[in-house]
């Protein structure tokens, strides 16, 4: 998989998880990916992944500001950078938050995504 291929599919399956038309991203995904969030929560779908999210925030979005594409054990890795922006439960928006997607490439499809952002650090901050 060339860096260009490999960046646009993970620019699209992000940009089909924001717009959560998740039966689609999940084509991007390997019979037994492996979701890892912050706190080290793994999921074994998209929808399970979705649905834990929502006692936190609204809706989140992505500045995908760049990617970081290389090649490690015969499998393609690709790192999203950027910012997090949405709205907390109450309304309120946030911005700016950052966050890196760190993804592993098999075949053309993902077999682990690794998720690092600071929004609970923002959100207990928010809280004190």
């Amino acid at each position: 998989m060339t860096t260009p291929d490999a960046r646009g599919l993970i620019d699209r399956y992000l940009q089909l998880c924001e717009d959560r038309e998740l039966d689609e991203a999940g084509r991007f995904l390997a019979e037994r990916a492996r979701l890892v969030f912050p706190g080290g929560r793994e999921y074994s779908s998209l929808r399970e992944m979705a649905a834990a999210s929502t006692g936190t925030y609204r809706w989140v979005r992505k500045h995908r500001d760049r990617y970081l594409v290389g090649d490690a054990d015969g499998r393609v890795t690709v790192t999203s950078l950027g910012r997090l922006y949405g709205e907390w439960l109450d309304g309120t928006p946030f911005e700016d938050i950052r966050y890196a997607d760190v993804f592993v490439l098999d075949g053309g499809l993902i077999v682990e995504q690794h998720v690092y952002n600071d929004l609970a650090l923002v959100a207990q901050q928010r809280d004190a």
